[in-house]
């Protein structure tokens, strides 16, 4: 398959969180399509079993290119990034970018005493994706991996403020902030929502680090390896599809990402959008 600059990109996610990364790839490369999943009649995808969650993340991403003819995939969701990334890459005729890899290189920039944290869904940090990926960039890091069950259905609520967040981010976040991180990832795309809550309980000397941005750079640089960035000039068109109420999504989607969810569509598990 050709590598055209005109091809949109390709990114999908559980449901929300995604969205974080797609702000990060719109303001960094506003000049290329965008098409993104949000699978949001199945989230969330963090307590099912890796084998159904590896199988939803193929359904999406051959959607993805079946239907929109999509040059490069992005998978915005740790949980799905963590027991699929390999299989689609072996198998998807385009190139996959994975939220894990780079948010780790990050973190190994980021920390002064070698003693880091990562906070994921029990899915993620139950498939030690977090911890291999750590390993490989850097031995003699010493890491914390905590789950955080409960993190994604506030934030997609729209609850990211307030006493009962407060208390449970208290609870959670107990055994990295007692193993004197100075950096902690957030590995789930969804928690920056939740960064000030995180940061209060966290303390000023914790370096907060999210994947967004760094997976944006890493997207960046592909497709300049693959010579298919867009024209300068061009205005990027960003196709916004939900599996589950569109209304739900694009609601939600416009107070976490912006505009662009205003004209959100819906994406049947059959692939086809309605």
């Amino acid at each position: 398959m050709a590598s055209g600059v005109d091809r949109p990109i390709g990114m999908f996610d559980s449901g929300f969180g995604g969205l974080t990364v797609a702000r990060a790839v719109i303001d960094l490369l506003p000049a290329e399509d965008l098409v993104y999943i949000g699978d949001t009649g199945r989230y969330p995808y963090g307590p099912k079993p890796a084998a159904e969650v590896c199988g939803y993340a193929r359904q999406l991403a051959w959607s993805l290119v079946r239907d929109f003819d999509v040059k490069a995939i992005v998978i915005a969701c740790n949980t799905a990034a963590s027991v699929a990334f390999e299989q689609l890459s072996a198998e998807l005729p385009v190139p996959v970018v994975s939220v894990i890899e780079p948010g780790v290189r990050a973190l190994s920039l980021t920390t002064r005493n070698k003693k880091v944290g990562v906070i994921g869904t029990v899915g993620t940090i139950a498939s030690g994706a977090y911890q291999r990926a750590m390993l490989l960039a850097d031995p003699a890091l010493q890491l914390t991996a905590t789950a955080c069950p409960g993190f994604v259905e506030f934030v997609e609520r729209g609850a990211t403020s307030g006493d009962d967040v407060g208390v449970l981010a208290e609870a959670l976040l107990a055994p990295v902030r007692d193993a004197g991180v100075d950096a902690l990832l957030l590995g789930c795309t969804h928690y920056p929502y939740l960064s000030r809550v995180i940061a209060d309980v966290m303390g000023p000397d914790v370096v907060l680090v999210s994947s967004a941005d760094e997976t944006a750079f890493a997207l960046a640089a592909l497709l300049t390896t693959m010579s298919s960035r867009q024209k300068p000039g061009h205005v990027g068109v960003h196709k916004f599809l939900s599996s589950g109420d569109v209304q739900w999504f694009a609601d939600l989607g416009r107070r976490l990402l912006g505009p662009e969810l205003a004209n959100a569509q819906q994406w049947s598990s059959g692939g086809t959008t309605k």
